[in-house]
């Protein structure tokens, strides 16, 4: 099933393709929210999904405009990554409305993603800090350049924040993992960050059995 979502978003993501599965969101009684990686689908990280027990819980999973939410890295100015940067998070923030209005609150939604997909979900609760069920960033990091003063305001209110990294991945910087961990920790979010030995860009069962931790906790709220 797809819809395009009915806010409108500016920029290069407006009118996305939004692929969902599970539960309608107006029977569901818990959300994942799924951000692909640069070069993926909707339909890839969904993939995802088939790996967690999740029947109560709405799947969505929104498509980049040519597969890519930002064109530079994640490390880049900030400038050189707009307007698709600003209209991605626009995208999410839509998608966190949309389920809100449907019966589903921000506190019962789970925000996941990997790799570009996960930058955007710890950039978009940095950014719009508040009670979420969760967010997981694999493979994933804060976005901005080395340096980079975050001032995200308000509290994430003891979100679980889990982030899962490599200590040689190629794309993601340890130390831009640990540094946000401690940043949304800052401003309230209960953060795990796993530096996991030589594994390389992928996801592995540690992080997939967390993420089910994270399911289950949804389903007790």
């Amino acid at each position: 099933m797809t819809f395009e979502i009915a806010a409108t978003v500016p920029g290069p993501h407006a009118r996305a393709r939004i692929v969902t599965a599970g539960r309608p969101a107006a029977e569901a009684g818990s959300a994942l929210v799924f951000l692909h990686g640069r070069g993926a689908s909707a339909e890839d990280i969904l993939a995802l999904a088939r790996e967690l027990d999740a029947p109560e819980s709405a799947l969505v999973a929104p498509q980049a405009q040519h597969e890519t939410w930002y064109p530079y890295s994640f490390l880049s100015p900030l400038e050189r990554n707009e307007p698709h940067l600003s209209s991605a998070l626009m995208l999410v923030g839509a998608i966190v409305g949309m389920l809100e209005e449907s019966g589903i609150p921000p506190a019962r939604q789970l925000l996941l993603g990997f790799s570009q997909g996960g930058c955007l979900a710890l950039e978009f609760v940095g950014s719009n800090a508040r009670r979420y069920g969760g967010v997981a960033g694999l493979s994933a990091g804060l976005i901005g350049p080395p340096g980079r003063q975050w001032d995200f305001g308000g509290s994430l209110e003891g979100t679980p924040v889990f982030i899962g990294c490599s200590d040689s991945d190629p794309h993601i910087p340890r130390e831009r993992v640990e540094e946000s961990g401690r940043e949304l920790a800052r401003i309230g979010g209960a953060a795990d960050v796993r530096i996991y030995p030589g594994l390389g860009h992928i996801v592995n069962r540690d992080e997939l059995d967390h993420l089910q931790e994270m399911v289950e906790a949804l389903r007790r709220k």
